[in-house]
């Protein structure tokens, strides 16, 4: 039995590391979009509903780099994880004693001229026990880039990984990622119930309805939180993001913020009893896992070749243009295999 806790999205605003000039500039600026984030943590665990989870959203402290060339970006703002930001959210988690989901752009070591748009997960004592390099990437290197290698290294199930907690079994997606349904399948599959979603973007009709498609079609809870004011995209800050959202595991609304206002009051009881109890004893069509054919998609995922792994095996992706010939080969794979494009 688990019983019912609370998750709360801090939805704070970030400004932009890449316009800083030198590291320390860099520094200074994500220690204040740190400690604005964790302001509000603290606003919401003294408030008469506090959190047994928080979630931060993308790009929270360092924003994105704007085309910046990765070695330059992992120069100026990219950490190792766990790092100076996840050391700071740390101790904020042991003082509350609650659980942080938060995201960093990661330098890892073992990969020199590379970083990884990260999703981490922190428990109650400071540790890190939940590290997800996100995959589907439009602009930033991903672990598909030296597909091998990464394998060689890092199991399957550390891949997608899924961690057992004393709230459930939880599973992390960043941002525009949620549109990939197979990414929060895998997931499920390994067990996920809840999936929280720090994003930092513009409103956008196909993922907002993406945020309730992955929740119901997956029966999870989505903890979806945004970042207040200006999109990180945004460079000249004009975009706005908010509409930080908590669904339940039939994709209903349970806690859901319009405007692009810094809060804490995206706020939800989660009954992760309730959700296994639906997923066991619900016979109709709103549980599609019971009735999961998966053996008959997959001859059709193992013939589909389109984008190609190991595009940066042997070096780093240095700036987005150098994605152009992949994204050719993408094309060209994909009138192979018979789709009609232009």
């Amino acid at each position: 039995m688990t019983l019912p806790w609370r998750a709360t999205c801090i939805q704070t605003p970030s400004e932009l590391a890449c316009n800083a000039e030198t590291a320390e500039q860099a520094r200074s600026i994500i220690d204040a979009n740190l400690a604005r984030a964790i302001e509000l943590i603290d606003r919401a665990c003294a408030s008469d509903t506090p959190p047994d989870l928080v979630v931060l959203p993308e790009f929270a402290f360092q924003g994105p780099p704007h085309g910046m060339a990765s070695s330059r970006w992992i120069e100026l703002a990219c950490f190792p994880i766990p790092g100076p930001i996840t050391e700071r959210l740390s101790a904020v988690a042991q003082r509350h004693r609650i659980h942080i989901g938060g995201h960093q752009f990661e330098s890892a070591p073992e990969w020199p001229g590379r970083y990884f748009n990260t999703a981490f997960l922190i428990e109650p004592d400071g540790s890190v026990i939940l590290h997800y390099r996100r995959l589907n990437t439009a602009a930033f290197p991903s672990p598909h880039d030296l597909w091998d290698d990464y394998r060689a290294r890092v199991s399957p199930a550390d891949m997608f990984p899924v961690v057992e907690t004393p709230l459930g079994r939880i599973g992390m997606i960043p941002c525009g990622e949620i549109n990939v349904p197979e990414v929060a399948r895998v997931l499920t599959l390994q067990g996920a119930e809840i999936i929280l979603h720090p994003t930092n973007s513009p409103l956008r009709p196909a993922q907002e309805a993406a945020k309730v498609a992955r929740a119901a079609e997956n029966m999870v809870y989505l903890i979806s939180a945004n970042v207040a004011g200006p999109i990180g995209f945004s460079r000249d800050r004009s975009i706005p993001g908010g509409r930080s959202h908590i669904l339940d595991f039939q994709g209903r609304t349970l806690a859901y913020e319009g405007g692009d206002a810094p809060c804490v009051t995206v706020s939800a009881v989660i009954e992760p009893d309730a959700l296994r109890k639906a997923r066991g004893t619900d016979m109709g069509t709103s549980n599609q896992l019971i009735r999961g054919r998966w053996e008959a998609y997959a001859p059709f995922y193992q013939a589909a070749h389109f984008y190609p792994t190991n595009s940066f095996l042997n070096r780093p992706m240095e700036v987005a243009a150098d994605l152009q010939p992949h994204l050719e080969t993408a094309r060209a794979n994909m009138r192979a295999a018979g789709l009609k494009i232009s």
